[in-house]
């Protein structure tokens, strides 16, 4: 064999190795895709994302579809990287960045779960002080043991206790550190614009006085109840896509008209839009379901303009004001702010 030929069959022999490492070998990074959407108008596999009860739901057109990044499972490897790095719709990222070292894979599952339902919690707060309705005290959960079981429930609002009104968060915590502990009260509430009564006997509350044994929030309420409900779905990016969702089934506007919108942002009590990451995948499944118009974060423009996809117009929102006006030009056929 001439040296010619053990050369060429030496590189040969490199290669297959080092292809076969790179098809193995795992690296420090994952890739994100674009993930699925889903319109919040709408259902999932036959569940509605969302639900109106003690009323009945507008009649709704078009769609308000959140959007998702996704990512696929396994580690990801060098040749898989490469790709990964060479293909528009991917995005490679250090690992490091999806899954902090300092948490298992569960642990920062269950934190971006527990995320997307706060703002789920978010989402129609800021909707219905849109919509004009009032703050109370809202019950959110029962703790464990509570005393309240079988008489309270997540939703209902705290009107009263002991006969003395309980307008605020502030007024209940005054009423109750005046109640010595293992005291049976009547607590006034309001359920689904039901008013009812309930007898609650008291356990000790810390720093002195009774607790009721709910979880509370001072948030607008509404007369009806509203359940959002998106498995698998994790982060806050999702917040003002439901608003915006909640809006259209138990407001007095059909807000699309028909038209497909998508969109991201966070969103908080306020009605204020955040910023969130993969805006230029999120921007090719809004491409692919066919949206005719995208609604952006304020500070993820310069990105979403960055990575903009072919007739898909980017509308530029601060505040779920902003999201609004923007469904109000489109309904009339203006042109919306744009990024």
């Amino acid at each position: 064999m001439n040296r010619r030929t053990t050369v060429l069959s030496a590189g040969t022999v490199l290669l297959l190795v080092f292809g076969v490492l790179g098809a193995l070998l795992p690296v420090p990074y994952v890739a994100q895709v674009p993930g699925p959407t889903y319109n919040t108008l709408g259902d999932i596999d036959g569940t509605p994302i969302i639900t109106v009860s003690g009323r009945e739901p507008n009649e709704t057109s078009g769609n308000l579809n959140l959007t998702t990044v996704g990512i696929p499972q396994g580690r990801l490897t060098l040749v898989g990287a490469v790709q990964g790095w060479f293909d528009s719709e991917v995005t490679v990222v250090p690992r490091e960045q999806v899954y902090p070292s300092d948490r298992s894979v569960e642990e920062t599952q269950a934190a971006n779960r527990q995320a997307f339902l706060t703002s789920e919690q978010a989402a129609r707060g800021a909707a219905f002080a849109e919509l004009g309705y009032p703050e109370k005290v809202v019950v959110q959960d029962l703790a464990e043991e509570s005393a309240a079981e079988g008489e309270l429930q997540a939703g209902d609002a705290l009107e009263s206790v002991g006969g003395t009104p309980t307008p605020d968060q502030t007024a209940l915590t005054e009423v109750l550190a005046g109640i010595p502990p293992g005291s049976t009260v009547e607590v006034g509430y309001t359920r689904e614009g039901t008013p009812g009564t309930a007898t609650v006997t008291t356990a000790a509350a810390e720093g002195g006085g009774s607790a009721l044994g709910v979880l509370i929030l001072q948030t607008p309420y509404a007369p009806f109840d509203v359940d959002i409900e998106v498995d698998d779905v994790g982060g806050p990016s999702a917040g003002l896509m439901l608003a915006l969702g909640v809006i259209d089934m138990v407001g007095d506007t059909d807000l699309t008209a028909g038209a497909v919108v998508a969109g991201t942002g966070t969103i908080d009590g306020a009605g204020a839009v955040g910023p969130i990451g993969g805006i230029p995948l999120k921007l090719v499944s809004a491409r692919e379901i066919g949206a005719e118009l995208f609604l952006v974060p304020a500070d993820n423009c310069a990105e979403a303009v960055a990575n903009a996809q072919p007739g898909l117009p980017l509308a530029e929102v601060a505040t779920l004001d902003d999201a609004l006006e923007a469904l109000a030009d489109l309904r009339a056929g203006r042109t919306p702010e744009l990024c």
